[in-house]
């Protein structure tokens, strides 16, 4: 019988009303949030034909505040902070001396000496390095103190002005302001984690219910979905938002970072990031490791301050050995895996997960151009809008120009492999919408 001392219970994410049908649960952090509300297809076409709205708030916050608070974020990111205007969000990359991601995400300036980040591995991070410094300015982490809800696609500017009762178009791409609900207030972002117009709430979590359902109630006549779990990565893919623990791991693990992951991750937390499938076969687990440049964040690296890693990526960046681009999987020969289930002679193929593989499980697959290994495919989702099998994939540069065919191995070592024809597109596959200008809607 387990002790209730080693007893451990994940609670509702504190953001979402109870969904009474719902029969599945997921986790997402230190929370459960529904499988799904209604199935993956319809709510996987919800940001492509009408919008959706989910819950983000599991993700860690860090909230800085004093005259170093830019400062102290241009010491630690790629970025550059030369034009950093106040109600503007950034899309930060985080990296250790060697140029790998420890951690990225969106920070967003609040006042002139204010700023709040919100990430996954970021935020241990940030609260890492800021620890280490002497820096004049105060850091606290928020936790679930906070809400982020997302509400994306193309009718999530009509649904917003209609709850929040104004206009919302001087709100450009990455930029936010206060807005209201009723009588309570919250910070709307301009963002589009789905590639398309989109806005990011962040307000005190005590209103964050009414908030949810409010924009539910007014986007019921524009056929509002609620984003489930098993939903939610695909727009990763179509959109191409790398994510770390499924597309890369952060820089955890080597002797230099042994302090910091230990004091900063729980033992579980380790374990996920550590936690890998797939025909990829590696020697050390930092060879999945990643630099902004595997991952096509080039354009956000600037080198007009010092920061960590800024003598790796200077070396990297003007010789680049790999990029990333999307993959898409041959038909028949994802049917055949399929196919193989119904096949009483033979062992079938590791099984194809609909619509991706599950959180928590970093699938990285060989990548072949005839016989040689040029790249690793990570995030394979079946996308119902494109009807195709897609993936992220980090190749050699020499290889990453769209129509050049390549093979993925699906399949664990010692199984059954499938040898996949795929073809190289760009990244994002799917059309990028986020910066559409809404004055003309």
């Amino acid at each position: 019988m387990t002790s209730s001392k080693t007893k451990s219970a994940l609670p509702i994410s504190p953001s979402l009303p109870l969904a009474r049908r719902v029969p599945t649960y997921t986790r997402f952090g230190t929370t459960f949030e529904p499988w799904e509300y209604t199935d993956w297809i319809d709510e996987s076409m919800s940001w492509k034909e009408t919008l959706y709205i989910g819950d983000w708030t599991p993700l860690a916050k860090i909230h800085v505040k004093g005259p170093d608070a830019i400062n102290f974020f241009a010491s630690i990111a790629v970025n550059s902070f030369a034009k950093f205007a106040i109600g503007q969000a950034k899309h930060v990359i985080f990296c250790n001396e060697g140029g790998k991601i420890m951690g990225e995400g969106v920070l967003m300036r609040l006042a002139e000496d204010e700023v709040l980040f919100t990430s996954g591995p970021g935020v241990p991070w940030a609260a890492y390095c800021f620890e280490k410094g002497n820096w004049n300015a105060e850091a606290s982490q928020l936790g679930n103190s906070q809400f982020i809800l997302q509400v994306q696609g193309p009718h999530s500017l009509t649904v917003m002005e209609k709850a929040t009762g104004e206009s919302l178009r001087d709100i450009g791409f990455m930029r936010f302001r206060e807005t209201r609900i009723g009588n309570i207030s919250f910070i709307a972002l301009r963002q589009g984690m789905a590639g398309e117009i989109g806005y990011e709430l962040h307000g005190s979590i005590e209103h964050a219910q009414d908030i949810y359902n409010t924009i539910l109630e007014v986007g019921e006549d524009y056929d509002i979905r609620r984003l489930g779990g098993r939903t939610k990565q695909v727009n990763h893919v179509e959109a191409c938002f790398p994510t770390p623990s499924i597309d890369y791991v952060p820089a955890l693990f080597g002797p230099d970072e042994n302090e910091y992951a230990t004091n900063f991750f729980s033992a579980n937390a380790l374990e996920v990031y550590k936690t890998t499938d797939g025909s990829f076969e590696y020697n050390d687990i930092s060879e999945l490791y990643r630099t902004p440049i595997d991952l096509g964040w080039n354009k956000n690296i600037k080198f007009d301050h010092d920061f960590i890693g800024r003598a790796a990526l200077e070396a990297e960046v003007h010789d680049p050995k790999s990029t990333m681009v999307t993959l898409v999987w041959d038909g028949e020969d994802v049917a055949e895996v399929y196919a193989s289930l119904f096949n009483k002679e033979a062992t079938p193929y590791l099984f194809m997960e609909m619509p991706r593989d599950n959180l928590g499980c970093l699938f990285a697959d060989k990548v072949l151009k005839d016989d040689q290994q040029v790249g690793v495919s990570t995030s394979r989702c079946y996308s119902y809008f494109f009807r195709e099998m897609l993936s992220l994939c980090v190749v050699d540069t020499d290889f990453s120009k769209p129509g050049t065919p390549l093979k993925v191995v699906w399949g664990r070592s010692g199984q059954p492999q499938k040898y996949i024809r795929t073809t190289v597109a760009p990244a994002p596959y799917k059309k990028d919408n986020r910066r559409a200008d809404v004055s003309k809607l």
